[in-house]
């Protein structure tokens, strides 16, 4: 069984040789990452146990921001911020208080302010107190909480582990799922890598694989643990369409994927991305849509997708072309992997645990009335005929606290006058406000109406 989810976890982020190893060593209580003066030595993402405080937290030491001048300026940027916003609940961005405000730091400033993420501003290497009037240089970046620290000489360390231990929730504030394991089932079409994938998150030849489109004939299951999780693979048979199914055995695999997408967790529809998303692949997403089913999608075969182009256009072209192409499933966050050379398939793991984080979400009622009725009032419906309107009256989310389920979905009521006045693109509408404010990672997100009912006048005798 997996150990539960922590939300007590913290990330570092900031520009090199700020000090965030020095940080991250102090909450740490020991040397784990190498601290030097030169730039750039924090590379990986480096993890330890705060039990500095009564409720331990994670740290995470993320490396420096711009330590490859060749490096995009913005793409660096924007791919750590993100990274450390979505493993974290709250983000300590480190500045150097003797070196004072780069450009580096505004911009990264200006990308944590737009996160729903609470910030900590942390001007290190204020070494004794005639230099704490250095970090007011610092109170432009428009952060509410600030602390004049030095890692170097553990001052103001003991007082940020208080203040960070007791911003973060505590396990029981949040309501988190029973530990069962998470069964993803891997669709796609026929030869697209999927037992590949499968046999390169094991490290292992554990499916076959071959170039012979229909190969795996039934759905496998897979056990894996990773990380301390554990997970069920489920490897399906390619889904073909019906019409170039040539055998009673291909037909009944099909089934027995479809199936397996309805009895599983979380999907991956796993897609060739030197191929494009094609027709089937749209079948294919939309059964996942159709099930309800959380999903994710992997482009796999990335380095046969435009090789001999820079990287980051790879991935902005690829990620536009299945946003194209699966327009109707654009919550599902999409991997550039490549099962052949291993780039990015472990990036499967965090996928998933940001789909399971996502899941458990919730906005409480007087947050939801409030963000519809002022959607409502931005863009009201449009009249019908008649004249009348779709009225909402109240809404809620129909929460599922069945903590034997490990995922659980987006799934709201709506009480109105009457369901038939609202057409489909106000409820798209309405759906990207709410997504606006939790974005539901990978989470389908359902309306379900409760009419209300006419009152009829009874006359009195």
């Amino acid at each position: 069984m997996q150990a539960p989810r922590s939300y007590r976890v913290i990330a570092i982020v900031g520009r090199p040789n700020v000090g965030k190893s020095a940080i991250f060593n102090r909450l740490a209580g020991r040397r784990i990452s190498i601290v030097h003066d030169e730039p750039g030595v924090t590379r990986d993402r480096i993890t330890a146990t705060c039990k500095m405080t009564t409720s331990p937290f994670t740290v995470i030491d993320t490396g420096g921001i711009g330590s490859n001048p060749d490096d995009s300026f913005s793409n660096a940027i924007k791919q750590e911020a993100d990274i450390a916003m979505e493993s974290a609940e709250l983000v300590l961005f480190v500045v150097d208080g003797i070196e004072g405000l780069t450009p580096v730091d505004q911009e990264l400033a200006s990308y944590l302010r737009k996160a729903d993420k609470a910030v900590f501003l942390i001007v290190n290497k204020i070494d004794d107190k005639q230099n704490v009037g250095l970090a007011d240089e610092f109170t432009s970046l428009g952060f509410h909480k600030t602390f004049a620290i030095s890692a170097a000489h553990n001052s103001g360390i003991t007082s940020l582990a208080d203040d960070i231990s007791s911003t973060l929730p505590d396990e029981t504030d949040k309501f988190t799922p029973n530990n069962h394991k998470l069964k993803i089932a891997l669709a796609g079409r026929p030869n697209v890598g999927k037992s590949s994938l499968i046999n390169a998150l094991l490290n292992d030849d554990r499916t076959i694989v071959s170039d012979i489109a229909g190969t795996t004939r039934d759905a496998v299951d897979v056990p894996l643990s990773h990380g301390g999780i554990d997970y069920t693979l489920i490897d399906t048979a390619g889904l073909r369409s019906r019409n170039k199914q040539n055998s009673s055995i291909e037909v009944f695999s099909g089934m027995r994927s479809k199936s397996s997408i309805r009895r599983s967790d979380i999907c991956a529809l796993v897609v060739d991305a030197a191929q494009g998303a094609t027709s089937q692949d749209r079948k294919i997403a939309n059964i996942i849509r159709d099930s309800g089913k959380p999903c994710l999608v992997i482009a796999n075969k990335f380095d046969l997708y435009h090789p001999d182009a820079a990287k980051t256009d790879r991935l902005a072209a690829l990620q536009d072309d299945i946003a194209e192409e699966l327009f109707f499933i654009p919550y599902a966050p999409v991997i550039a992997a490549s099962a052949k050379t291993g780039e990015s398939v472990q990036r499967f793991y965090f996928a998933i645990e940001q789909i399971r984080k996502a899941s458990w979400e919730g906005l409480n009622t007087g947050s939801l009335n409030r963000l519809l009725q002022d959607a409502l009032l931005a863009h009201p419906p449009p009249a019908g005929k008649g004249g009348k309107r779709f009225k909402l009256l109240y809404a809620t989310m129909a929460r599922d606290n069945d903590k034997d389920k490990a995922i659980v979905g987006a799934d709201f009521i709506l009480f109105c006058n009457k369901k038939s006045l609202l057409p489909g693109s106000y409820e798209r509408y309405l759906e990207n406000k709410i997504r606006e404010k939790c974005h539901y990672t990978g989470i389908p997100i359902s309306f379900k109406y409760r009419e209300r009912e006419s009152r009829k006048r009874v006359r009195k005798k």
